[in-house]
């Protein structure tokens, strides 16, 4: 009986797969465009912000966008932010990257997790305690701590994918 069970249940699955009843999720995320003036690397859109502010108004204006101040997960995503900062000739800019409530306990803005991070080791070293807040510098791609009210441009990132509205599918 369980056997018999157990193999109309596997046939009503995989006749419901065929029939395309119960179907797989399609990851359309390539789909997904980010608003005009982004730039796009799969399911995160970039924004460079010329305007110069504090680290906490910064925040609050990628906020103001339905964004954040960028965090930072790879190589890739650092180059992405280094080439916006470049191409705009700045010296530096913020990124999402602090340990306000904590010294030396780093966090994003947008609360993903610190996995990747690109401090400049040379010359003393980084982080240095100069300041909780996170620049990267536009020549080099490394990050150094700074005071958070200096006033910096900086980039946003806004997430396409799982944006709490559940028509956005999950990205890769």
């Amino acid at each position: 009986m369980a056997f018999a069970l157990c193999s109309l249940l596997l046939l009503c699955g995989i006749s419901g797969l065929l029939t395309g009843v119960w179907s797989l999720p399609l990851h359309h995320w390539k789909n997904i465009k980010c608003p005009t003036g982004w730039t796009q690397l799969d399911c995160h859109c970039y924004m460079y912000q010329d305007t110069g502010a504090s680290f906490i108004d910064a925040e609050l204006a990628c906020i103001a966008l339905d964004a954040n101040l960028v965090s930072i997960h790879n190589d890739l995503e650092n180059d992405i932010v280094r080439q916006l900062l470049t191409d705009n000739t700045v010296n530096e800019g913020w990124i999402g990257l602090h340990d306000a409530i904590l010294n030396n306990d780093f966090i994003w803005t947008d609360g993903s997790l610190e996995d990747f991070t690109n401090f400049d080791s040379t010359v003393g070293g980084e982080p240095d305690e100069t300041g909780p807040c996170v620049q990267m510098s536009e020549s080099t791609g490394l990050w150094a701590d700074e005071d958070c009210t200096d006033s910096k441009v900086y980039v946003c990132i806004m997430d396409v994918c799982n944006g709490g509205d559940p028509s956005y599918p999950d990205c890769p």
